[in-house]
């Protein structure tokens, strides 16, 4: 969602007082702005019609926290499994106004701001409202309302001033979340322990189904792999339907990145995974991109890029300060990284190869995250005044050795491991800048993980990974792992048979690290237990169990 002013290739229709009642405008005399819909390649007249039931069933979500405002975000979708690519959401025609309300408390008594808010027809009436002009540090509430209809009440904050003190900070991060294999139960925990920020470090959908004969948790609504627009926003629409999921959004407002799941397992830039030649895989891509966007509190002043079609080409990397405490650098691994190593049939995907068979893997040039954001990151990190560098991704970066002492390794293409070069660089960066506390947090991997990242030549170590979980995802062979890890001295901690969140709680003298395990991702009501805590001082590299 744009400035209320909106977008300038929009076309003014009108609107009945019935119309106008149903979605909460009957105050505005101005008509409404359409934006034409393309379906099938050919542009479709707009069209009106107003929800008749529900207008808020997937709730609502703030993110990207500013010293001065936030995104809030919501979609109207009175159908939101609608099978009809020409309404999605059940609802067709034009933009719509709704409003918005924000308040200091979180009965919505004492409102400090309201207006109208665009839900913009192209982008399945989804809402992205940039909200500016609030005080520093400290937290608000919203909703949105329609005459018929009040939105849930979400809980926004916004950051503290750029250098403010900030004595202490709550955030959880998560990833992972197959709807298939488990009930977001985690989802719940996490968002009682009323965390200042949410971190989602990938995967929060799933694009591909079990086979139907197949036992699973519960069912995608649609067995289909979605290579469409449609597909990907009813994907969304069902996550977005679990109430764990909802509860966690209101709770806290949230940073958020894509790793491979939200388009296709195992792609790479360009590259997809089953070979699709780019010209095609590119469309599908650009689809799934837009799906993302219109489900998640992005802002859009920095994901559309200006003369592009939506989803083209999405910029979600950003950096978040949170006063003098912490610094996030949000990190896009999948949509400017080299093709993996070794590309060719019948591996498109991630698969295991050594230097010796694979030459390419070794490559200076390659990159997991594209010239532009390297530079982008290195310079950050630099000028950084924050007490905890923060850098939240989506692959395991530390090397993981299937093999004993003085055998080749053994590489995996879709982590850091394929892309050693550019780990390398990194770490020198953060290492030869002076870099503070830095603190690398990554998902994708369905296990629990805390390593020490450290320099190849002498071991020393640079900085500290931690891996969460996912949230339902089943993880690798406990067994297998464990036997590669007394060749693995970098590895601290591993679990990969539990299911979970992590939660950070940090001030200026420490950081400690909470993995949280779910007794039963099967179960809707599933209880939680700290599995295992570890300490970082600052100012020290050395990781000690809690």
């Amino acid at each position: 969602m744009r400035s209320i002013g909106g977008r300038s290739q929009a076309t003014r229709i009108g609107i009945s007082r019935r119309h106008a009642l149903g979605l909460g405008l009957a105050a505005l005399t101005q008509p409404l702005l359409a934006t034409p819909s393309l379906a099938g390649g050919r542009l479709m007249p707009p069209q009106t019609s107003a929800p008749q039931s529900n207008p808020f069933p997937l709730g609502v979500a703030s993110g990207d926290p500013l010293p001065d405002g936030f995104v809030l975000w919501t979609r109207l979708a009175a159908e939101p499994l609608s099978q009809d690519p020409l309404s999605p959401g059940g609802l067709s025609g034009g933009d719509v106004l709704l409003k918005y309300e924000i308040a200091v408390d979180p009965l919505m008594q004492r409102i400090v701001r309201s207006g109208l808010a665009r839900a913009e027809a192209v982008f399945a009436h989804s809402v992205h409202l940039e909200v500016s002009g609030l005080k520093p540090g400290r937290p608000y509430w919203y909703r949105f309302v329609t005459s018929e209809a009040a939105s849930p009440i979400g809980c926004a904050r916004t950051a503290p001033g750029e250098g403010q003190p900030l004595d202490n900070f709550r955030f959880g991060f998560v990833s992972c979340a197959n709807y298939e294999q488990g009930y977001f139960s985690a989802y719940r925990h996490l968002a009682a322990e009323a965390p200042d920020l949410v971190l989602f470090l990938g995967d929060y959908i799933y694009e591909t189904s079990a086979p139907l004969d197949k036992a699973t948790v519960r069912r995608h609504g649609d067995p289909e792999i979605p290579t469409t627009l449609a597909g990907y926003r009813n994907r969304y629409a069902q996550y977005r339907l679990d109430p764990d999921l909802q509860a966690l959004h209101a709770a806290a407002p949230a940073l958020t990145i894509w790793d491979d799941h939200e388009v296709q397992n195992d792609y790479a830039g360009e590259w997809a995974s089953n070979f699709e030649p780019p010209a095609r895989f590119l469309l599908q891509r650009a689809a799934a991109y837009q799906a993302f966007y219109e489900h998640m509190p992005l802002r859009p002043s920095r994901c559309l890029q200006p003369g592009t079609a939506p989803g083209a080409a999405m910029r979600i990397y950003d950096r978040t300060n949170f006063g003098d405490l912490v610094s996030f650098s949000m990190l896009d691994g999948r949509q400017y990284r080299s093709r993996e190593a070794c590309y060719a049939p019948p591996y498109g995907g991630g698969h295991v190869v050594t230097a010796r068979q694979c030459p390419e893997l070794t490559d200076p040039s390659r990159s997991l995250l594209g010239e532009e954001q390297e530079a982008w990151l290195y310079d950050g990190l630099a000028a950084s005044k924050a007490r905890w560098n923060v850098i939240g991704q989506t692959v395991l970066m530390a090397p993981l050795h299937d093999n004993h002492p003085g055998t080749e390794a053994h590489e995996w293409t879709e982590a850091w491991d394929g892309y050693p070069a550019a780990r390398t660089r990194l770490l020198d960066h953060i290492e030869s800048s002076g870099v503070a506390n830095p603190v690398v947090l990554s998902g994708d991997n369905h296990a629990f993980w805390a390593n020490e990242l450290k320099r190849e030549s002498d071991g020393t170590t640079i900085a500290t990974e931690f891996v969460g979980t996912s949230i339902t995802s089943y993880g690798p062979p406990y067994e297998m792992v464990a036997k590669w890890l007394p060749s693995n001295p970098q590895v601290r901690f591993f679990e990969s048979r539990k299911r979970g969140y992590s939660v950070v709680d940090v001030n200026a003298h420490r950081m400690v690290t909470r993995f949280q395990a779910i007794s039963d991702a099967a179960d809707p009501e599933a209880k939680v237990e700290t599995l295992a805590s570890f300490v970082l001082e600052a100012g020290r590299k050395e990781l000690m169990t809690a």
